[in-house]
């Protein structure tokens, strides 16, 4: 079954598929879940979060900086937050993971660019529930989120 997306900077209705035939949608056990998005890229935010949307998750905000996703843990304890490891401020992703972690108990998935060993090793401490390199495809993310939330 296809559904019709409306393309705003055309006006035009074109058929794409739909999240179910897709099986992208959230499972029942986590459908509706509170997702933080910690990105500092304008478009990827926003592109991840009508996906995330779009599939049923609910997306409680997006952070530009470690600061900012703490502000917003503080005040709605997602399920999980989807973390860029380059964001804008001091901390990078990777300390705001551990932050978020150990102070919420808030897990995340790191979804970057940069997933070298040392990275990675680095990464580690916040005991990630997942890992998408970029450039990745929307439903590689909502695959991550699914295993994240189960486990």
């Amino acid at each position: 079954m296809n559904e019709l997306v409306s393309l705003p900077h055309r006006g035009r209705r074109v058929p794409t598929p739909s999240t179910a035939d897709k099986g992208s949608g959230p499972s029942a056990a986590n459908a509706g879940a509170r997702i933080l998005i910690v990105e500092d890229d304008y478009f990827v935010a926003s592109s991840l979060e009508h996906r995330l949307k779009e599939a049923g998750y609910d997306v409680i905000g997006i952070a530009v900086s470690a600061a900012d996703a703490e502000r917003i843990v503080k005040d709605t304890r997602p399920a999980l937050a989807i973390m860029d490891i380059r964001l804008a401020g001091k901390s990078d992703g990777i300390e705001a993971a551990i932050n978020l972690s150990s102070n919420y108990g808030v897990p995340c998935i790191f979804a970057t660019a940069h997933g070298d060993a040392e990275t990675r090793l680095r990464a580690a401490k916040a005991n990630p529930r997942g890992w998408v390199n970029k450039p990745y495809s929307m439903d590689a993310v909502i695959a991550a989120i699914r295993i994240a939330l189960s486990s």
